[in-house]
């Protein structure tokens, strides 16, 4: 008897954990719906937070009217930022807008329970409101400037590894290629840049309209100058190698001289530092112990006669 029901017992919890397990993970009504090709109900894949973020302020962003005008200003700042994803524009208007309730909403937690006046209040509040809205702006024009610095950091290494490749016989195409993947890693920016370059050659645009492009998506003055150089000698036949020789001394002087700058403007700038710093600790080491003596020995001295 015990034998007996134990193997019922057994085979009720087999059957049941098996239901259990074809009604909820193996599904086999959906698997003959596949088979038989029929429409699936499909079930949304649950989207990553930042996903949802990302939707988020792209709804925000299409709270502010903005004229074609500003929208191709702020694209061509993101661009020199280094942002070129499609949806950057949207990106940043919705953050303009949340940013510019939010700030206002925790100023507003911050100052509620002090004593200052209802102007001076309402006054930082509007000022945090401002600051939200226009602080991604600034975001982006730091990031802007960041990246045109790096550009120029890398330019020299640029210009010397291309003037290397034309002179081993390559094209100026090529070599601008060349340039592109030798500088992945070390120079990425510039790299990225050059590699556009070559993308809108291969797209079938002019040379000079490409390295025109390349000058005013970086914004960078000394790229800028390298990209006349460029232009006016694929324009009137001169030696390409010849000419990014040139431009490459040219720029080697200008580096030395900028260094040279900014070694004469150091004397200058240590003035505050020292005076503000270096010196209130140097005079608490040398007349700090004769302060302590004269108080201790000749005032007494003088209190006494």
């Amino acid at each position: 008897m015990p034998i007996i029901l134990g193997i019922a017992l057994f085979l009720a919890v087999m059957i049941g954990s098996a239901f259990v397990g074809m009604r909820l993970y193996v599904k086999p009504s959906e698997a003959i719906d596949r088979v038989k090709g029929t429409d699936i109900q499909q079930q949304e894949t649950p989207k990553h937070p930042s996903l949802l973020l990302r939707d988020f302020l792209l709804r925000m962003g299409t709270l502010i009217p903005n004229s074609p005008k500003d929208v191709s200003v702020m694209q061509r700042k993101l661009i020199r930022a280094g942002i070129k994803n499609e949806h950057a524009l949207r990106v940043l208007y919705g953050c303009k807008v949340v940013l510019a309730v939010l700030f206002p909403l925790l100023a507003s937690v911050l100052i509620a329970k002090t004593q200052s006046d209802s102007t001076n209040k309402i006054a930082f509040i509007l000022a945090s409101a401002a600051a939200g809205f226009w602080g991604p702006n600034e975001f982006v024009k730091l990031k802007a400037s960041k990246r045109q610095k790096q550009i120029q950091r890398g330019l020299a290494n640029a210009l010397d590894l291309m003037v290397v490749s034309v002179e081993s016989g390559l094209g100026l195409d090529q070599a601008i290629l060349q340039v592109a993947k030798e500088l992945e890693h070390a120079h990425p920016e510039i790299s990225e840049e050059f590699a556009m370059v070559n993308l809108e050659l291969k797209a079938g645009k002019r040379r000079a309209e490409a390295l025109r492009n390349l000058g005013e998506r970086t914004n960078a003055e000394d790229l800028k100058k390298l990209v006349a150089v460029l232009v006016q000698a694929d324009r009137f036949g001169t030696g390409i190698a010849q000419s990014l020789r040139a431009h490459a001394d040219y720029m080697r002087v200008q580096a030395r001289q900028i260094c040279e700058e900014k070694a004469a403007k150091l004397g200058v700038k240590l003035v505050f530092p020292i005076f503000f710093c270096i010196l209130p600790s140097l005079f608490v080491v040398t007349v700090g112990p004769m302060v302590i003596k004269i108080t201790r020995e000749l005032l007494p001295m003088m209190n006494s006669m």
